[in-house]
């Protein structure tokens, strides 16, 4: 055994100098790398503030962050997106309270309305028949949802999803008014859609809470995000909530680049993104033309999705071809595969990446696999059953059985069952053919 497992893969990892498609977003970048992080690896004193209890330096980088992004308040995080979530669900939603919530979401939303207790009513999205895709929530869907639970607190949306396509979250946030509920946003793979030419940012839009896992599409450290209120109602209990689930020991360093990330959006984002847009569209265009390209009506414009399944390639085939050929991408399945760009790609990345569309080889087409998604058989609450005594027992043996924990191949995906429902042959079905061959259940 290596002396040094993780670090060794690490270095590993740097050793390939394969060009970065994934996250985090700052690329690992020679302009990002100028700036020692380790060396401002400090810890709460008098003159480096504390980010639950801000008044000086912490304070002012937020009142910055949040001018930028013309939210009420911004919160920074050291603990990822799932901080972030785990706060504005404490903040919208009281113990045991109703929520509305997209079944296309995260299993650390899902995981903290079990703590909250919460009573869920899921709106599950629409697949296309064609491509096997989960489209985004319907409004018309969200507004039925609360025409028939007038007791419920809020609605949840995650938009983007992993693939790009993004909620009419505009539309929604009017509904969500007209009912006197918030809405409240996981726009983790979104932070960047504030710097687009047309600005599609959800606290824009008209969500009232955001989550934004800045990390993903900007050139911060891992961990690093951002919690945007636009509801004044909010802003005086934002702290203690996210304090109720973030370490006491939040990472200056992560905290420091998010500070860095704002001055250099402030100054090049909206013209950085700009550039980036129109190169990636370019690349869209060759995967149009080489029938590759997952083409969604309304999708992050520079989020690129290729279903190469469509031409004869599973996705995890397609992710090694382009790793021989010394690009890394963030996600590959069955079916596909996702390319994360960000401005600190440079014009070579983005050049490499066109050019090894244009020579992928295709073979016959491979038909891509359609879940079956049914209106879930509830047996016991989130709450109840996250916190059941539990066994780890073969998928192809747990029809009838009720589920204990939150099983979602892809998240933010849509979870195949979350804790408390039970288990259906259809359930079984999905379950094998995303490779998850045991699952816990209740004893």
């Amino acid at each position: 055994m290596e002396e040094l497992p993780l670090y060794s893969a690490l270095k590993k990892q740097e050793k390939l100098s394969r060009i970065s498609f994934h996250t985090p977003g700052h690329k690992n970048n020679s302009k990002f790398q100028a700036i020692d992080f380790f060396k401002l690896d400090y810890t709460e004193l008098p003159g480096t503030d504390s980010l639950y209890d801000a008044h000086t330096v912490i304070k002012k980088s937020e009142e910055l962050m949040s001018k930028l992004f013309e939210s009420k308040q911004t919160i920074f995080s050291a603990g990822g997106c799932t901080l972030c979530i785990q706060a504005m669900l404490k903040l919208a939603l009281p113990y045991g309270g109703k929520i509305i919530a997209s079944r296309m979401i995260h299993k650390s939303a899902v995981n903290t309305m079990a703590i909250l207790n919460a009573k869920v009513k899921w709106v599950i999205p629409n697949i296309n028949q064609s491509s096997g895709q989960f489209e985004q929530v319907d409004t018309a869907e969200i507004e039925k949802a609360l025409f028939y639970n007038r007791d419920a607190s809020c609605v949840y949306v995650t938009s983007p999803d992993y693939f790009g396509k993004i909620a009419d979250i505009k539309s929604i946030a009017k509904v969500c008014k007209s009912y006197n509920v918030s809405l409240i946003v996981d726009n983790a793979h979104g932070t960047h859609l504030k710097f687009l030419p047309k600005d599609i940012h959800p606290i824009t839009l008209g969500a009232d809470i955001v989550a934004d896992s800045a990390h993903k599409t900007l050139p911060v450290l891992t961990g690093g995000a951002l919690l945007h209120i636009a509801n004044k109602k909010y802003i005086s209990k934002a702290k203690e909530s996210m304090a109720i689930f973030g370490s006491t020991s939040p990472s200056y360093p992560i905290m420091a680049s998010l500070d860095v990330c704002r001055d250099w959006l402030s100054k090049n984002g909206r013209e950085a993104y700009s550039k980036l847009e129109k190169n990636i569209l370019k690349i869209k265009d060759v995967a149009l033309k080489k029938c590759i390209l997952d083409d969604f009506e309304n999708v992050d414009p520079i989020r690129l999705s290729l279903n190469t399944a469509k031409v004869g390639v599973l996705g995890i085939d397609a992710a090694e071809y382009f790793r021989k050929n010394e690009v890394e991408p963030e996600l590959a399945d069955r079916d596909r595969v996702v390319f994360i760009a960000t401005p600190l790609n440079s014009d070579d990345d983005l050049a490499k990446l066109k050019s090894l569309i244009i020579n992928f080889s295709s073979n016959k087409a491979i038909k891509n696999y359609i879940p079956i998604f049914e209106e879930p058989i509830v047996a016991k609450t989130l709450h109840e059953a996250m916190f059941s005594q539990s066994e780890k027992i073969s998928s192809a043996n747990s029809v009838g059985r009720i589920c204990a924990s939150t099983v979602c191949p892809c998240p933010p995906g849509i979870p195949i069952l979350v804790p408390g429902e039970v288990i259906t042959e259809n359930s079984v079905q999905n379950l094998l053919h995303y490779g998850i061959l045991s699952i816990d259940v209740i004893k």
